[in-house]
């Protein structure tokens, strides 16, 4: 099982309603998309890193579905919403369970 934990970091102007539908939408790929076990997004509420407002977590059940989620063109909507609303930055990192 494959686990990608993605911190994105927004502009200033984008709202809490933008950042409540990078959730909302990245939360609906799981019905979307073969290979997604768990998906989990929100805001960060840790008083360090503040500057990374929303956290992404979605587990996949082999290396294949995650390869396979890369290139979907529903993911490829949510993150285009994503740079849409201002992101700025973002750290990605996968891990093997």
């Amino acid at each position: 099982m494959i686990q990608r934990t993605v911190l994105l970091k927004f502009a200033e102007t984008t709202t809490e309603e933008q950042m409540q539908e990078v959730v909302t939408r990245f939360t609906a790929l799981k019905s979307a998309i073969d290979g997604i076990v768990e998906i989990h997004a929100g805001r960060n509420i840790a008083e360090r890193s503040k500057e990374f407002q929303v956290v992404l977590m979605v587990r996949f059940a082999d290396r294949a579905a995650l390869e396979a989620y890369t290139v979907n063109e529903q993911h490829q909507a949510v993150a285009a919403f994503i740079r849409e609303v201002g992101r700025l930055d973002s750290i990605g990192v996968d891990i093997e369970l």
